[in-house]
């Protein structure tokens, strides 16, 4: 399945999506078959999932093509219902959704196969576990952590449902860097996070940084979900008010299957950049902001940078 194939709406002059042809600027050529392939048929091997393939993210050729892909564990079914997502859901109820005890092995496995030296482990949402799947993740950062000591990794968690042991259970596996996505503007919570809450994202974000001064944090959020610019700096000033996150990711928003939100407008360029010059402007160390950017690409480069690594 070609991977803008449930996107229908194009730009017209005034920004808005309609029906028609993307813009310029988000088209994206699908150029390394065989390396998706390959990568796709060696995680299937270990029962592995990633979100590049769950989300249908538009550069998954690409980072496919570099071997870099982003681990998805606790399954590959969510429990929550958000309007921009494409992961499958489910209920508890199906036996899909039994952690399988061997993942974070798998995940240590696969990382040292492909030779990574940053590694990227996100998750569903799992909110029929009672620690959110904490632990699970925990066991998974320190595999990968034993299997490739000059690695570094990058977490990128869900809420647990506001359950801040959960998050400090996460953190004392010794990320490198942790991320937790804003996803959206306050305003629009309701429409695209409908089971999340605001304040309790930013809360996770704030006892990350409280319990680890150190750590390196990150969040992401999509535009062209209908937020108005003002908004946007407004979600900006309250990650930077407190020091909260390090890293900011910006990205059109891009309606993977037809059941999901539509898109309300295709920011230009040149927006992305005004988000990426006032994010810098209010101390944040890095803004990766553009069409294409996702919370996880390019990570190792972006958090790299951000932390001095040299290269």
């Amino acid at each position: 399945m070609p991977l803008l194939v449930h996107i229908e709406n194009a730009i017209q002059p005034g920004g808005r999506a309609s029906r028609g042809r993307l813009p310029e600027w988000l088209r994206k050529p699908e150029t390394a078959h065989e390396s998706v392939v390959a990568l796709k048929r060696d995680l299937r091997y270990l029962n592995l999932h990633t979100v590049c393939e769950s989300a249908r993210c538009p550069n998954i050729h690409e980072c496919f093509h570099r071997r870099q892909a982003t681990f998805m564990i606790l399954g590959n079914l969510c429990t929550r219902g958000c309007g921009f997502c494409s992961v499958p859901k489910g209920s508890p109820a199906k036996k899909e959704f039994t952690l399988d005890p061997a993942e974070p092995l798998h995940v240590a496995r696969m990382a040292a196969g492909m030779l990574l030296r940053y590694v990227v482990i996100t998750s569903v949402n799992r909110d029929d576990l009672p620690d959110g799947g904490s632990r699970h993740f925990a066991e998974t950062v320190r595999a990968v952590r034993q299997a490739l000591p000059q690695a570094r990794v990058e977490v990128l968690t869900p809420d647990f449902c506001g359950d801040l042991n959960a998050v400090k259970r996460v953190l004392d596996a010794e990320p490198h860097v942790f991320n937790h996505n804003m996803e959206t503007v306050r305003h629009l919570y309701g429409r695209v996070r409908p089971q999340a809450d605001y304040e309790q994202s930013l809360a996770v974000l704030r006892f990350a940084k409280q319990y680890w001064p150190d750590i390196l944090t990150k969040s992401g959020l999509m535009v062209g979900l209908g937020e108005t610019e003002l908004q946007v700096r407004g979600l900006l000033d309250d990650l930077r008010q407190q020091g909260l996150a390090d890293i900011a990711t910006i990205g059109q928003y891009l309606q993977p299957t037809r059941r999901n939100l539509p898109v309300h407008k295709y920011v230009t360029p040149e927006e992305f950049d005004r988000y990426r010059d006032y994010g810098l402007s209010i101390g944040f160390k890095r803004v990766f902001s553009g069409p294409f950017v996702r919370s996880s690409y390019m990570a190792d480069i972006v958090s790299e940078e951000a932390a001095g690594v040299e290269h």
